[in-house]
């Protein structure tokens, strides 16, 4: 997606730092990682085919970020599906459609992947967040989210 002022684009290898800035808006308190795991992660991340960090800037600056991973598949007609991550705006930017905008492309690139479905958990609770992913297309109460998290 492009416009004057809007351009949705996959990140490329100068970007960490726009987005790690971003990140800043997604929680309050994240663990920390040291340069080298990030750097490593970072590489992997862009080297992965699979696996796709759009960046939404609006009048030149990154606004807005979403992960897209297309997994493989062997139901479905093997078809894959995707799973959205780490979707953020920077709060100043929120509530002006930017989220929509990215996830609209983030799913336009699942779709042509030929995937069957695309799943996003939330750990937010506001309403407005919901409406956002909503307004995107995603379904609440079509099927249950669980996670499991490593013993302490």
């Amino acid at each position: 997606m492009q416009s004057d002022t809007l351009l949705v684009r996959e990140a490329a290898e100068n970007d960490l730092a726009a987005v790690l800035s971003l990140y800043t808006h997604l929680h309050d308190a994240d663990e920390k990682a040291d340069g080298r795991a990030l750097e490593r992660a970072w590489r992997e991340i862009l080297a992965d085919p699979r696996t796709r960090l759009f960046l939404l800037e609006y009048e030149g600056v990154p606004v807005s970020s979403c992960v897209l991973h297309i997994l493989q598949n062997l139901t479905r007609g093997a078809r894959p599906y995707g799973l959205i991550e780490n979707v953020v705006t920077r709060r100043e930017f929120r509530n002006r459609g930017f989220g929509t905008a990215l996830l609209d492309h983030a799913l336009g690139h699942a779709w042509r992947q030929n995937c069957y479905k695309v799943m996003l958990l939330t750990g937010r609770s506001e309403q407005n967040v919901f409406r956002l992913y909503e307004k995107a297309g995603f379904v609440r109460g079509a099927k249950e989210g669980l996670i499991a998290y490593p013993p302490q």
